[in-house]
């Protein structure tokens, strides 16, 4: 049987919950009864978070960390467990999206990218993997993306780092099940957070982050391993995993309007 985690079995911790689809999955998972540990690098915005949890009846507990330190993810942990009891579902859903260009070429772009996306992913995963195996029960969820299935232009760092959390919750999985962890991977579309506000390309069937969020919850509560939205957008993009590249390239470039962009 897939563990699915409930509000009785101990805390959710949600990292990156600032803003975003994070903030909105923290209230979420209130709503429906959890104890939340929120993290974030920005103390003033979890005490705000908390505050609107507390107008709302809910109890969410701020639990600032940065994700790209390794010690600082392990105390903040150590922390929660100390004072609210164990964390029985982590969402590891901090994230960052630089754009690249071909013209303008930046490996920091990259650095940054997988500082945030994959080893602040596997940070969190290193403080509560070990502690969920001993138990043998815990449900751990990373946020990756759409954006991890094919190449996407302006995404070269962004759709590899996630790529790359894709990757990584998949080769975990099968040590997961046999240890009582449930592995979950979130694959969004495109959300409306102050991430995808600076956007200059069209962003079919985008989602309001409230509605990404109870998707999110429903996919805890269901237990599969990945929780994607919205399904005809990944659907497409799934296909395209398939397709021949002499397909693929032009059609994408037509789909996202590419192949008339000037600059």
């Amino acid at each position: 049987m897939t563990y699915r985690a409930k509000p009785t079995d101990g805390v959710a911790w949600v990292t990156g919950a600032s803003s975003g689809i994070g903030k909105a999955t923290s209230l979420e998972l209130m709503r429906r009864g959890f104890t939340v540990a929120a993290s974030a690098r920005s103390a003033e915005a979890l005490e705000a978070l908390a505050a609107e949890a507390k107008a709302q009846g809910g109890r969410i507990i701020g639990h600032p960390c940065d994700v790209t330190d390794e010690a600082e993810m392990e105390r903040a942990v150590a922390a929660v467990e100390l004072a609210h009891g164990p964390v029985a579902l982590a969402f590891l859903n901090a994230g960052v999206a630089p754009y690249v260009r071909a013209g303008k070429f930046d490996a920091s772009a990259f650095r940054d990218a997988f500082e945030v996306n994959v080893f602040g992913v596997v940070n969190g995963l290193q403080a509560v993997l070990p502690r969920m195996t001993e138990r043998r029960r815990g449900q751990i969820a990373v946020t990756a993306s759409i954006a991890g299935y094919t190449g996407l232009p302006k995404a070269a760092a962004y759709g590899a780092s996630k790529a790359a959390a894709i990757h990584l919750c998949e080769a975990l999985k099968f040590d997961c099940d046999r240890l009582g962890v449930t592995m979950q991977v979130v694959n969004p579309g495109f959300v409306q957070t102050p991430m995808t506000d600076r956007n200059d390309f069209p962003m079919p069937f985008l989602m309001g982050e409230g509605e990404a969020a109870r998707r999110i919850v429903d996919g805890f509560q269901k237990g599969g391993f990945e929780v994607t939205f919205p399904r005809r957008l990944a659907y497409i993009c799934k296909l395209g995993r398939i397709l021949p590249y002499a397909l693929y390239f032009p059609l994408m470039a037509r789909a996202t309007g590419w192949n008339k962009r000037r600059d």
